[in-house]
């Protein structure tokens, strides 16, 4: 070994090899990012090439984007009006109160033409000494309140004004809490109110503003049915429900509601609705129990025997609306399935139509090194842009359907993020599932008969 030879294995030979590792790992991050780049041109290049395509036979395209179209809009709209469904139902019951617990004489049931069952029909009817047992024995009970009903052949005025479709509602002084009703000027009924049978009201802010119009009605008058009511309380705004005001109300002590409307009283319907709260929310259920064994035993039930009144929470009622919707979503469903089946369909015939149409240019393509999978990729990519064109129409239709339901109606409808995520996701899946046979059989094409094609 000649002086300042460095040896086998030293110091130079151990550079080398790093050298030579070092360069691999280089060129093949390189390669990798080459062919991410050439992928990406082509991809991009396919989406152009079906863009231009698309402008050439813009009736065709038209036609094929319907189906698909017409599938995401109805998905985007389901879920818009769902979930604004679901929001402003749960605002609502829990604006009445998460912790209500009502009995009364009939099962919940929505719908004025819904149909009584006979048993109901038997039930006694609840009343106001049920009511006062509860007031005294539920010790779990932060607020029992009694509560009759009526809406129709009332008449609310002062002098020439009048408020037409209020309800009006026999209540106690425990109604503001049991019900979450508060007042926002004046007073709620005191139990001397009910004691006495005075002839005080307070009024929701529809009737307020129909019979005095941009002035205070605290201390004013009023006529209900003839009878001179004087106005001692405002209550606080609560908006509308399905449709409905809950702002257009009078309540006035049940004494002198069932003096003033003893048909109702006496009518053999269900005219006593008795609401309770918990003292602490997480005594709902004990008191919901602790109540049920009250009624059970002033009605003489034994243990076999079923409850013979109803039970109304808010979360039972919750539960029945959002099973509603559910049914509706599930119809809608299939629906948007059904139209974009149609779609795809749609997009299958008009891609095998493409690729007959194009068969001498797959055949040049394969002829000057095209492969198989440049030709699937072309066609599939084709397949896709032309449903993601069609998803982003659904998208805009059906966000524009549920802006116009805000505006037109006031129904809060809302699509999340996610829905359109969603459409856009749907719109591709299609393309790429009905794109993919057409792709294929490009793909398969023999060259030489591709070429010899007429």
């Amino acid at each position: 070994m000649t002086a300042g030879a460095a040896p086998p294995g030293g110091r130079r030979g151990r550079r080398g090899r790093r050298g030579r590792r070092g360069w691999s790992r280089w060129s093949g991050r390189s390669g990798q990012s080459i062919v991410r780049r050439r992928w990406r041109l082509g991809l991009l290049e396919n989406v152009r090439f079906a863009l231009v395509a698309m402008r050439a036979n813009k009736l065709r395209s038209f036609l094929t984007l319907l189906g698909v179209t017409a599938g995401v809009a109805t998905v985007i709209m389901m879920v818009s009006f769902v979930v604004g469904f679901d929001n402003s139902v749960s605002d609502a019951f829990n604006s009445f109160g998460t912790n209500l617990v009502q009995f009364q004489k009939y099962e919940p049931r929505f719908g004025h033409g819904a149909s009584i069952p006979e048993d109901q029909r038997n039930r006694p009817d609840l009343t106001l000494g049920d009511a006062a047992a509860l007031k005294r024995l539920a010790t779990l009970a932060a607020a029992v309140s009694p509560e009759r009903y009526v809406t129709l052949g009332i008449e609310i005025k002062a002098g020439k004004a009048e408020a037409s479709g209020a309800q009006v509602v026999g209540a106690t002084a425990d109604y503001a809490l049991a019900d979450n009703r508060y007042v926002q000027d004046g007073r709620f009924l005191t139990d001397a109110d009910v004691r006495h049978g005075a002839r005080v009201c307070v009024v929701g802010v529809d009737v307020a503003q129909a019979l005095y119009p941009n002035r205070d009605p605290i201390d004013r008058r009023l006529e209900l049915s003839g009878h001179a009511y004087t106005i001692v309380g405002l209550f606080e705004k609560r908006g509308a429900f399905m449709g409905g005001s809950l702002d257009n109300l009078l309540a006035i002590p049940i004494s002198a509601f069932d003096e003033q409307f003893p048909q109702v009283r006496d009518g053999g319907k269900d005219t006593l609705h008795i609401a309770t709260v918990p003292r602490r929310p997480e005594d709902f259920q004990a008191l919901m129990d602790q109540e049920t064994s009250i009624l059970r035993v002033r009605r003489r039930l034994h243990g076999g025997q079923p409850n013979d009144f109803a039970i109304f929470t808010s979360d039972s009622a919750l539960a029945t609306f959002r099973q509603i919707a559910g049914g509706i979503a599930a119809v809608m469903i299939v629906i948007a399935a059904v139209a974009l089946l149609v779609g795809g369909v749609g997009v299958m015939n008009i891609m095998l139509v493409s690729v007959t149409q194009r068969t001498r240019e797959i055949g040049l393509r394969k002829a000057i090194g095209g492969t198989r999978r440049d030709i699937a990729v072309q066609f599939l990519a084709e397949a896709v842009t032309l449903t993601g064109v069609g998803g982003g129409l659904g998208i805009v239709a059906g966000l524009a359907a549920a802006l116009l339901a805000q505006l037109l109606f006031k129904f809060h409808a809302a699509a999340p993020l996610w829905s359109i995520v969603l459409g856009f996701g749907v719109s591709s899946a299609v393309g790429v599932v009905f794109g993919l046979w057409p792709a294929v059989k490009a793909a398969r094409l023999d060259p030489i008969d591709a070429l010899r094609y007429e």
